[in-house]
């Protein structure tokens, strides 16, 4: 009974709900902090980027920070973050994948994708989805079809690329990766939420 309680009580919540803020205005410093935070997070994993031969898209750790950032954020801060970093990379900070900047580049729909991505992924962990393995590595792969469903057609558009092609650059090489990031979630998000305070915490808005 407490355990099923506990679960209930924690419904509404995101991770980022969990950090202290005992008056709205140190919430709001909370949530700008986070917000930034998670734009610097997502520069610095877009970083970690390996080229692929014959594709303009690298492999790098920036999809899988979106997501994370996303579904411990929540929907609004987390939106709030990508749009940051995207609107600072597009302005000149060199944090986009391979330290690019500006939006002159064929993969920079998967830039806009991860604003949808990680909105999404953001409501879906506001209703559960980061409790648990299956429910986690579902809320991943969804997160990356967004990406995906943004990112390869404007590449086929800004490479003239046929949609087949664009699949072939843009999607195939990334697959294996992808599932080893959602590893990596299912392990790490359902985790945060069995340690020590996490259960129990009343819901709170963002």
């Amino acid at each position: 009974m407490a355990t099923a309680a506990a679960s209930v009580s924690r419904t509404g919540t995101v991770l980022a709900d969990l950090l202290p803020a005992s008056t709205a205005g140190r919430a709001r410093v909370r949530d700008a902090a986070l917000i930034l935070g998670g734009a610097a997070l997502t520069g610095l994993a877009a970083q970690i980027a390996v080229p692929v031969p014959g594709s303009p898209v690298p492999v790098s750790g920036q999809t899988f920070a979106v997501l994370l950032v996303g579904t411990a954020l929540g929907a609004r801060r987390g939106f709030l973050s990508l749009a940051l970093y995207a609107v600072a990379g597009v302005a000149g900070m060199p944090w986009f994948a391979e330290a690019r900047s500006g939006a002159a580049f064929p993969s920079f729909g998967y830039v806009l994708g991860m604003l949808l991505a990680a909105t999404v992924v953001g409501a879906l962990a506001r209703r559960g989805a980061d409790r648990s393995v299956l429910r986690t590595a579902g809320t991943m792969a969804l997160g990356s079809a967004i990406i995906y469903a943004v990112g390869v057609p404007y590449l086929a558009l800004s490479a003239h690329l046929s949609f087949a092609d664009a699949v072939a650059a843009g999607l195939t090489p990334f697959l294996i990766g992808d599932v080893l990031k959602a590893a990596l979630a299912m392990g790490a998000l359902p985790t945060a939420w069995k340690l020590p305070g996490t259960r129990g915490s009343p819901p709170a808005p963002a």
